[in-house]
């Protein structure tokens, strides 16, 4: 028997929706970033499950751990924030590392800088 048992139905339902919606979102992060061809798509899939699917997860234990401990638990609060702080950074930079790296190359289909376009352009 763990703490956990001692839930209530009424807790323990929305507890496990978040588990059940977090884990969803993150799923979906992972087979968007297998599945999608090019890697400007591959780089928003993640982005969504590591944001909204964290952000269920960490909402669940909180809701959950502050019952079993009897007292309000936050400082998973500091993890999530970590998460939602650091991942669109993140993705930011490698996009556009990706896209200077494409316009470098010369790759098709890539838009040119802003610095590269005519006056008035």
């Amino acid at each position: 028997m763990t703490p956990l048992d001692s839930l209530p139905l009424w807790l323990a339902a929305p507890v496990a929706l978040l588990l059940v919606v977090g884990s969803t979102l993150t799923l979906l992060g992972a087979f968007g970033l297998l599945h999608l061809q090019s890697f400007y798509d591959r780089i928003h899939a993640p982005t969504l499950g590591t944001s909204w699917g964290t952000a269920a997860i960490l909402l669940a234990s909180i809701l959950a751990y502050s019952w079993v401990q009897e007292r309000l638990v936050v400082h998973e609060i500091v993890v999530g924030l970590c998460v939602l702080v650091t991942t669109p950074v993140t993705m930011t930079l490698l996009g556009r590392a990706a896209l200077h790296r494409d316009r470098k190359e010369g790759t098709e289909g890539v838009p040119p800088s802003r610095r590269a376009l005519p006056p008035g352009g």
